[in-house]
């Protein structure tokens, strides 16, 4: 899949800017990468094997990147073309779609070997037009239906998401499996009003064998609770496929990804110089 040509118009110059604002927020790369590794807990993908992943409102990348420490290959979409140009700006590995999930997906059926989402499919609740076919239902209905036929058999789809009610949470996992899914919600740190998050883990195949997950569990995801976060996130995400510690984004690791890029005759690739691999000051 080529990337597409993401053109900004000058209207939305402003929104580009917030876009940079946004990603390079540290306490929003936090974030991300935290709830990322959470939801590659919860897709409990094979350790030594390849996997092929959707980003569901990718953004500019921040949950792609630890995709990309992870060692998959995977395809993002978003609605906003300003994140999507920060993406493409930040070199991300993954092909970028820009595209209304709402619409639903036109990919191959089986594309795929597990989907996740941060943080995006609680806008689908919102109503575009006064159009029957642009309710929350019928979008909720096209988004499901088709990323369930996206999905090889078996896998999974991780989507995290801030309900504003339990009718919300009812809405989604009905249409969800009226679409096929299996599964169910994971809330962690269900007592914490800062710390609980909502994950809708839902399952293709596998004859509805598996089991949902457990969610974690306390009041706060600090002292004891965050150095265990810690802790597992580290074990989760410091090594590669092989068992060994990876060294991300070194000099080597940059010039060897253009170096791939050139060779898949990928266009606007930078030309190799002594700034290579130094760190960049931030815009903002």
């Amino acid at each position: 899949m080529s990337r597409p040509e993401l053109v900004a118009p000058p209207e939305i110059y402003y929104g580009d800017i917030e876009a940079k604002k946004y990603t390079n927020n540290t306490r929003v790369q936090q974030i991300q990468a935290d709830m990322t590794y959470r939801a590659l807990e919860l897709l409990n993908l094979p350790q030594d094997e390849p996997a092929f992943l959707l980003d569901i409102g990718c953004g500019s990348g921040l949950s792609g990147e630890i995709l990309d420490e992870e060692g998959y290959n995977w395809v993002g979409v978003d609605i906003a073309p300003s994140m999507l140009e920060v993406a493409l700006e930040r070199e991300v590995e993954g092909d970028l779609f820009l595209h209304d999930i709402g619409q639903g997906f036109g990919f191959r059926p089986g594309s795929f070997d597990g989907a996740i989402s941060i943080s995006v499919i609680q806008w689908l609740l919102n109503a575009e037009t006064s159009h029957p076919t642009s309710s929350p239902p019928h979008r909720l209905t096209r988004f499901f239906t088709t990323l369930h036929s996206a999905l090889r058999n078996p896998s999974r789809a991780v989507l995290q998401f801030y309900p504003t009610s339990d009718d919300q949470i009812q809405l989604i996992t009905s249409i969800a499996q009226k679409a096929g899914f299996g599964g169910g919600v994971v809330v962690d740190y269900p007592n914490s009003k800062k710390a609980k998050k909502v994950f809708l883990c839902l399952f293709v195949g596998s004859g509805g064998a598996q089991q949902v997950p457990k969610g974690l569990d306390g009041e706060e995801v600090d002292g004891d609770s965050q150095a265990q976060f810690e802790k597992r996130r580290e074990k989760f995400s410091s090594r590669g496929k092989n068992g060994r510690r990876k060294n991300i984004k070194d000099k080597d690791w940059i010039l060897k990804k253009k170096e791939l890029y050139r060779q898949r005759g990928k266009e606007g690739v930078p030309r190799d110089s002594k700034y290579t691999a130094r760190k960049r000051r931030p815009v903002f």
